[in-house]
């Protein structure tokens, strides 16, 4: 299948319906590919396993690249790609739901957990660079943006100070991160266009015998962002760096007290400004997210600023504690968030 040939303008219309995007009053960050492959290339040639989707996604991106880069101007080709190739073919426990014995978290029905996830990588990794290059040579010059591809990226302790704990904490990282950050590295130095985009929850202790995460499965202190960036600042030189999703996952039944997740945003935009003084090159911070949604991996558990009542028909929505802070600190206000806690 190959979609480079005429397009139905369908999808576009949402948005040309929103003027006041890439105006002045809402600067978009969009995302080219997130999880949402078509089924319909999964079904005809095994999707992010065959070098055919190259092709088909460097069209896609054209298009998008065509019709919005008048509005927008910071683009994400993939959106961890890293997890996605760890969730759908390692794990089995995201889409495609793909894995092998003994490896796979989910009863998978096919699957090969030794060789897709490199398979997948690849494809990825070479996805990328065709749209980044297609960008660069047909639209750059005019439109003045900025691309790059998001990392979902671990904060990855040693269980003990041992030399042994040490070394494994490094590979750990470098398995999980560094296979697609080491790449991206030399296209990045002295292009001021080329950006990194993080995704960044999770802290890890790594004993030789396996991770164990920090008490809450997606939740980091503070001072686990600031230890990822001073990483990739000693590792990689000073990337131009956004953080596109950091954030508290919540029961989504919690209304309004979310009090938590106050501390959570205070905390890690404290070790921000810490990391951001000691020379970090981060230029963007999204806290995850706006409202509630579908989370990938549940459905009853949120990040969202903003409470949605999924049994209201329209849907509303109400501001939580974290909402009125966060847009306190947005207006001027202080770190300290003893006015916004509920305990």
């Amino acid at each position: 299948m190959v979609l480079a040939g005429p397009y139905t303008p369908e999808f576009i219309v949402d948005w040309n319906y929103r003027p006041e995007i890439g105006l002045g009053r809402i600067q978009p960050h969009a995302t080219i590919f997130q999880y949402d492959l078509p089924q319909i290339l999964e079904d005809e040639y095994g999707g992010w396993l065959s070098p055919q989707i190259i092709g088909d996604f460097t069209a896609y991106a054209d298009v998008c690249f065509r019709e919005f880069g008048d509005r927008v101007t910071n683009w994400t080709t993939l959106n961890e790609p890293n997890a996605l190739v760890s969730l759908g073919y390692d794990a089995g426990i995201g889409p495609p739901g793909r894995c092998s014995k003994p490896f796979g978290f989910a009863n998978c029905s096919f699957g090969d957990s030794v060789n897709e996830p490199y398979i997948v990588a690849h494809n990825c990794l070479l996805a990328h660079s065709s749209a980044v290059s297609l960008y660069r040579r047909k639209y750059q010059a005019k439109q003045q943006g900025l691309i790059g591809m998001n990392i979902f990226i671990n904060n990855i302790l040693p269980y003990t100070n041992s030399t042994e704990d040490i070394a494994a904490a490094k590979r750990a990282q470098a398995f999980y991160t560094g296979w697609m950050t080491r790449i991206m590295l030399p296209a990045t130095k002295g292009i001021s266009w080329l950006i990194w985009l993080l995704n960044q929850y999770l802290q890890a202790i790594l004993p030789l015998g396996g991770l164990t995460y920090s008490a809450s499965q997606f939740s980091v202190p503070g001072y686990g962002l600031r230890q990822v960036l001073e990483h990739l600042k000693q590792s990689y030189g000073h990337p131009p760096i956004y953080i596109h999703e950091n954030g508290y996952r919540m029961h989504q039944d919690v209304v309004f007290d979310d009090g938590p997740r106050v501390e959570f945003l205070s905390e890690h935009l404290k070790n921000l400004l810490i990391a951001l003084r000691n020379g970090s090159n981060t230029r963007g911070y999204f806290a995850w997210s706006l409202m509630d949604l579908y989370e990938l991996l549940s459905v009853g558990d949120t990040y969202g600023l903003y409470y949605v009542d999924f049994a209201d028909e329209d849907l509303k929505r109400y501001p939580r504690r974290s909402a009125i802070w966060y847009k306190d600190f947005l207006n001027g206000g202080r770190m300290e968030t003893e006015r916004f806690s509920d305990h």
